[in-house]
């Protein structure tokens, strides 16, 4: 083996590894999340009910048809809303790093977050909801899309992005957004005003089937799209100079990122509210893991970004009996940390903040 061929077998092997332990993570924490709750579920229950569904009869699936409407009202729409969810702002997050050339860029750092839940809040405040679930994620959308649109003009400057502007930029978003859907708070009815610190607190509380095929349908074709942007994700990587020289119209490839990124996470936040931190830390461990190729980081974030969600959304249910804790709030317990380490590693290596 020559010395080119071994950090080659390396990435491979790490790849390989990688692999199978978001899979083995992913079935765990898939049958766990389905198991517990304050009706405890058997391992082969579930598995029973999953196998009935299509049309396989087993000994393990359960007769007890509390159990069955338990499984497939309630837990299994929650646990396919965590997993779509967690991808999508995982990949979110990945693109956003990919475009800024910044490992600190995430939807919820810069305010994208934060302006689709001021959509979506919007939506709700003046009726909207009366044309469907389609609609809250529509203007979602639009706040997400103008937030990153902001955070992208503002942030650049000779051709990179400042650290200290990215954070502003999302500082002053988020500023602008909280402020935003406290109008929004004190203008609505009781029932808007739930549903407002519902947005603000994120949960997966209440899915639905229907919501879960809105949020799987844009999360997979987000993903796709990114997966098939990967290559030119990586050009940009050497830089943009290298990477108009290679044939990639840089500028239309951060402006269909922007849309990208304004649609998965604001159909996310339209059914499941702030979820901060999920497209920070995700990706960036993926990278340390496997390296920067593009393709296999935007894979591998999509399903760490599930099982993140599943397990985070486990805790929730759990931590506290009969209570239902907001998930976006244990995200940020975590991510919270995991932010400031970037920002000392950041400021370590280059000796200050720009």
């Amino acid at each position: 083996m020559t010395e080119v061929d071994r950090p080659v077998t390396r990435r491979r092997g790490r790849s390989t590894v990688l692999a199978a332990v978001l899979g083995a993570t992913l079935v765990g924490g898939v049958v766990l999340s389905a198991m517990v709750g304050q009706l405890p579920v058997a391992p082969g229950e579930v598995l029973g009910a999953i196998l009935r569904a299509i049309g396989i009869e087993t000994a393990w699936a359960s007769d007890d048809p509390i159990i069955d409407s338990t499984l497939w009202a309630v837990r299994f729409p929650r646990l396919v809303m965590g997993l779509v969810v967690g991808a999508a702002l995982a990949v979110a997050g990945a693109v956003m790093q990919a475009i800024f050339g910044n490992p600190l860029a995430e939807p919820g750092v810069v305010g994208v977050s934060s302006g689709a839940a001021l959509g979506a809040a919007a939506a709700i405040v003046f009726g909207i909801t009366a044309f469907g679930g389609w609609a809250v994620a529509a203007f979602a959308f639009a706040g997400g899309l103008l937030a990153v649109l902001l955070v992208y003009f503002v942030s650049r400057a000779s051709g990179r992005t400042e650290v200290v502007t990215l954070l502003l930029t999302g500082i002053a978003i988020n500023a602008f957004a909280g402020a935003g859907l406290a109008l929004l708070m004190f203008a609505g009815d009781t029932s808007s005003r739930e549903q407002i610190v519902f947005w603000q607190l994120g949960s997966m509380n209440g899915a639905r089937w229907p919501e879960v095929g809105i949020v799987a349908a844009i999360a997979l074709v987000g993903t796709v799209a990114a997966v098939v942007l990967a290559r030119r994700y990586d050009l940009l990587s050497l830089g943009e100079r290298a990477a108009r020289h290679l044939g990639v119209d840089v500028e239309r490839l951060r402006v269909i990122s922007i849309v990208l990124v304004a649609l998965l996470t604001g159909v996310a936040v339209a059914f499941c509210g702030i979820i901060s931190f999920v497209g920070l830390v995700v990706p960036h461990i993926i990278r340390m893991a496997i390296g920067p190729k593009h393709r296999p980081l935007i894979i591998a974030s999509a399903i760490g970004g599930g099982v993140l969600l599943v397990f985070a959304d486990v805790l929730a249910r759990t931590l506290v009996a009969g209570a239902d804790l907001p998930i976006g709030m244990l995200t940020s317990l975590v991510g919270g940390p995991f932010f400031f380490y970037l920002l000392y590693r950041a400021r370590r290596q280059s000796g200050g903040w720009a």
